[in-house]
């Protein structure tokens, strides 16, 4: 097989899967964002639905160009550690919306949110030895989860 179409199948498989993930999320029975979310007492600051799905969409495809570069190192560096880091953070991403909309367990959400939190920032250092491009593309994925532990935080308080 070409590289070229190698590597394009490679990035491909990188940016589908977080996609597939957060999608996969969203289809678990009992999952209902919409339904959750409207009858939540929110804080001020909690944006509007409509919101979540274009960011996260935006999110789900810079985690996986940023794995998809790590992954491209390879042959030079040792890189199996990074990539454990980014499957298992996804992991606890899949996981979170489920505690948090299908189960409505707001406060075991927020302790996973934080564990999240924390792979996320271990990920970014990790990424960042192996391409700086790849943590810089983790940076808007490590606000927004800190925003939406924030927000998470709130809704234990306010629920």
């Amino acid at each position: 097989m070409n590289n070229n179409i190698k590597n394009y199948l490679s990035l491909a498989f990188f940016i589908l899967l977080p996609l597939f993930v957060g999608y996969l999320s969203s289809l678990i029975p009992g999952v209902s964002f919409k339904d959750v979310y409207a009858n939540l007492n929110l804080p001020w600051f909690s944006p509007s639905p409509s919101i979540f799905a274009p960011v996260w969409t935006v999110l789900y495809i810079m985690m996986g160009m940023a794995a998809y570069l790590v992954w491209r190192e390879r042959k030079r560096k040792n890189v199996k550690c990074e990539l454990a880091l980014f499957f298992v953070q996804l992991l606890f991403n899949f996981f979170w919306s489920i505690i948090f909309f299908g189960m409505n367990s707001y406060l075991f959400a927020l302790i996973e949110i934080i564990i999240l939190f924390i792979l996320i920032i271990a990920m970014v250092l990790s990424f960042n030895k192996i391409s700086k491009a790849s943590a810089y593309l983790l940076i808007p994925y490590l606000y927004w989860v800190c925003f939406a532990a924030v927000l998470n935080f709130t809704i234990v308080k306010l629920n």
